[in-house]
């Protein structure tokens, strides 16, 4: 009897496309090949290190704006702050577990961690 075992990919295996962001990429040979852009590359060339992600895992640079995806408690304040709060000119601290450092209105300066926003 003949058995088939398939592999399937789980949101952790995803390669995404450096060029476009795709998540749709399939991989031939050594190689990963986006369906989208037709880029390809080689996954063991592409260094993150150093690089900070939003939580659909776009790459932040400095100077960025950003969408706050849930409300945030604020430690001292009465109020949190909201999901949907856009925040604009990010600056990016890689050394630190809240990475992003930024002014928010009606709070002051704020660091907040990369996976609780997403790139505007």
């Amino acid at each position: 009897m003949l058995t088939l075992r398939l592999k399937t990919k789980t949101m952790s295996d995803t390669i995404v496309c450096p060029k476009c962001q795709s998540e749709f990429t399939y991989e031939q040979d050594n190689l990963q090949v986006c369906s989208q852009c037709f880029y390809e590359w080689d996954p063991a060339e592409v260094s993150t290190e150093g690089k900070i992600f939003d939580s659909l895992g776009k790459e932040l640079q400095n100077g960025d704006s950003v969408i706050v995806i849930k409300d945030l408690p604020v430690k001292g304040a009465p109020k949190d702050i909201k999901a949907g709060t856009k925040v604009k000119n990010i600056r990016l601290r890689p050394e630190s577990d809240h990475n992003i450092d930024c002014k928010i209105d009606g709070f002051g300066s704020m660091a907040l961690k990369s996976e609780f926003v997403r790139k505007a």
